[in-house]
């Protein structure tokens, strides 16, 4: 009999998940550290490469790469951050526009997945649900090595004059931000879906 995951944790129980747990714990145990908990040390250097290099493993029909990745950090995401705060003014609600931002100024690194569309054969659907797979197979490799994930998007992921400042084509899109670093305080496990009412076997009787 092939191993299996072990059960989830309880509603509202803290999610510690040691950076060497089996993989099917991983998984099992996969929850997002608030953005705003995170603190450094985040990844950097062959860790950060990591991380990108088995993200960039996502399924991906065509092998078109419909994603890449641009780095925040350091001063670099100060001076970014310092320029959406300007834009923040003409958002529907200034205020919440602002506070929102916090979530980009807490963790050390954030790494901007952008979806890319080529046109072609490949339908369209299929190479961002690729760019997708890509954001969750971060959020696995960064708990994996031990740090704190959360894949966010927000105003400034659709926002014309956000997504200038990240220099995006006519073609691209922000998939999320994923942010990461060393989360200060374990999550709590959150409401998850009772997968039973959610399935169904096809029948054609």
């Amino acid at each position: 009999m092939r191993d299996l995951p072990p059960p989830a944790p309880d509603f509202g129980a803290a999610v510690h998940t040691p950076p060497q747990a089996p993989f099917l714990t991983q998984i099992a145990h996969r929850r997002s550290a608030s953005a705003q908990a995170l603190q450094a040390p985040g990844p950097s250097g062959e860790a950060l490469e990591a991380i990108l290099r088995l993200a960039a493993r996502a399924p991906d029909h065509g092998k078109l790469f419909p994603w890449r990745f641009i780095l925040l950090e350091g001063e670099a995401k100060a001076r970014f951050a310092a320029r959406l705060a300007a834009l923040a003014d003409g958002q529907a609600d200034p205020d919440k526009a602002r506070q929102a931002l916090r979530k980009l100024t807490a963790p050390p690194l954030a790494v901007v997945v952008i979806s890319r569309v080529e046109t072609g054969k490949i339908p369209e659907w299929e190479q961002v649900l690729s760019a997708g797979s890509v954001c969750t197979l971060m959020l696995l490799a960064a708990q994996g090595m031990g740090y704190g994930a959360n894949w966010i998007t927000d105003w400034y992921s659709y926002d014309a004059g956000a997504t200038a400042l990240l220099g995006l084509a006519a073609n691209e899109r922000v998939a999320g931000f994923v942010y990461m670093g060393t989360a200060s305080e374990a999550p709590l496990e959150r409401v998850r879906p009772d997968v039973a009412s959610l399935t169904t076997r096809w029948s054609d009787l």
